[in-house]
């Protein structure tokens, strides 16, 4: 997404902070959203961000992209704002939970196009699964796989190195992934090629091809079609979750409140 400072934000605060505002303003209530989960409460979560951005512009120093600068004030505004609720989750779904090994019907993509109410349909549960993750996973996965930032923009985001990030955002993938399969037909495959080791290494190298937003390396001939089905439900999982990042809207009431930044 980001990858480094850029030169023209050497610009004052009254130039810099609407436009974060217009190119991340969505996308921050977007997560703020999904973290607090009431308008009420995300619209107070982004207009504490907006305006400690505000106050403390003349002391970003460059060393990350403003984009990463921000999200990081908000992930300190998070952890601020948000209390514990009752029934809020604390772990996620072990693997073999989470993965359809030994089931002897597989979710499958299908080759057609999606109607706009499977679409909807698929948003609805990916938003459902993701608003049922610990917060810190939900964080991982939003920033990575919904805003766009890369796995090393999250852990400096976070303040949580690289692998550990990985680890939150694999899990949180599998948990939306599993909830989009009642959605989809369900195959019969033959029983695995390989020993269930051999599947999470590979499952392994799928999510680390995700991460990095590449191809998996074809391996045709070691891939069995078991892997490819969840393979393939993985790559739609990430298509919803980019999809997200589109649906949500600024609302008006917050743009007026934050055009007073600077009052």
């Amino acid at each position: 997404m980001h990858t480094s400072p850029s030169d023209d934000w050497a610009i004052p605060r009254d130039e810099a902070i609407p436009r974060l505002l217009e190119e991340h303003g969505r996308k921050l209530y977007g997560l703020s959203l999904r973290i607090c989960g009431t308008p009420e409460e995300a619209e107070d979560l982004v207009q504490e961000v907006f305006l400690n951005a505000w106050r403390s512009w003349d002391q970003f120093e460059g060393r990350s992209t403003p984009f990463v600068w921000l999200y990081t004030i908000a992930r300190h505004a998070c952890q601020r704002m948000h209390r514990k609720k009752s029934g809020e989750p604390e772990h996620v779904d072990s693997l073999d939970e989470l993965l359809p090994f030994g089931a002897p019907r597989l979710a499958v993509v299908p080759a057609e196009d999606d109607t706009v109410d499977e679409r909807l349909a698929r948003q609805d549960a990916a938003g459902q699964a993701i608003a049922s993750l610990p917060i810190e996973f939900r964080m991982a996965l939003v920033l990575k796989d919904i805003i766009g930032f890369s796995v090393d923009e999250v852990a400096e985001i976070l303040g949580a190195n690289p692998a550990t990030v990985k680890t939150r955002l694999h899990r949180a993938r599998l948990k939306v992934r599993k909830a989009l399969e009642s959605g989809l037909p369900q195959q019969e495959l033959p029983p695995p090629a390989y020993s269930k080791q051999v599947c999470l290494d590979l499952l392994q190298a799928k999510q680390e091809a995700l991460d990095r937003g590449v191809e998996m390396p074809n391996a045709d001939n070691i891939i069995c079609d078991r892997c490819n089905a969840v393979f393939a439900t993985l790559d739609l999982t990430q298509d919803v979750c980019r999809s997200l990042a589109s649906i949500t809207a600024l609302p008006a009431s917050l743009r007026e409140r934050l055009a007073s930044w600077d009052e």
